[in-house]
């Protein structure tokens, strides 16, 4: 009587929690295998489309655990030396242009990063995907012939998330983020966002190209395509500093 009593709670009181921790693990386990546990350092090619043109922006980043990032531009000319550095809770901007170095406030990050699809927040990422929002295992879906997670992200209150809600499929096998949809407060779907082309990329699978598309803006997209990355090697905190911002290259 005592086993079947419980088999009986176990069958029908964790199943909840059970859930929204598998949801969770996921998450954290997907957004390390993007990110690498410690570190990462590599070099991307962005490309904006439009309906009656396109350009394409060169990109170097760097960042360690969730605390610091740092991008540079190096092409196209106009743009060169641009950098975005988050360091802690703050995030600032250097245009050597203006010879200037900015404090970007929580309301920049819903603008767009340079002229793209993406926000500064998906980029340069104040938020966390896996502190700053609860999780929750929808099912599973497949997406082009793999078996996904479908989980429901919802901001935590008072986060610093700039997003409603995101929807993400995640795939069984290797943890690749292969759909996200992202709505604003009221609900509404604003991007989509692809992971495509999956390939060996620091010595794991990734999808080597992001695609994000606006829900209602026909023939416009960004294209994310990463060139070549670096996991886990030691990058040392006094290389994510305002003055460092300035003359990376």
């Amino acid at each position: 009587m005592k086993i079947q009593l419980i088999m009986l709670c176990l069958i029908c009181f964790p199943v909840t929690g059970l859930k929204a921790q598998d949801a969770t693990d996921i998450v954290r386990k997907s957004d390390e295998r993007a990110r690498g546990i410690q570190s990462s350092q590599g070099e991307m090619k962005m490309t904006i489309v439009r309906p009656s043109w396109s350009r394409e922006i060169s990109i170097k980043s760097w960042s360690k655990g969730t605390d610091y990032s740092l991008m540079l531009i190096t092409g196209p000319p106009r743009d060169k030396g641009t950098a975005f550095l988050k360091r802690d809770k703050e995030i600032w901007n250097w245009q050597p242009s203006i010879d200037r170095s900015i404090k970007m406030p929580p309301s920049m990050m819903m603008q767009s990063w340079m002229g793209s699809d993406f926000t500064n927040d998906d980029l340069v990422r104040e938020s966390s995907v896996v502190e700053d929002y609860t999780h929750n295992l929808l099912g599973k879906e497949e997406i082009d012939g793999r078996s996904c997670y479908k989980i429901e992200m919802i901001p935590k209150e008072d986060a610093p998330v700039v997003w409603g809600k995101v929807i993400t499929w995640i795939s069984e096998e290797h943890y690749l983020q292969l759909k996200t949809e992202f709505y604003d407060e009221d609900g509404y779907l604003v991007n989509t966002m692809m992971g495509k082309e999956v390939k060996e990329l620091g010595g794991r699978l990734l999808p080597s190209k992001l695609e994000m598309i606006p829900a209602d803006e026909e023939g416009k997209k960004t294209i994310v395509e990463q060139l070549d990355i670096t996991f886990d090697e030691p990058i040392d905190d006094s290389f994510f500093s305002l003055q460092n911002m300035k003359r990376v290259r």
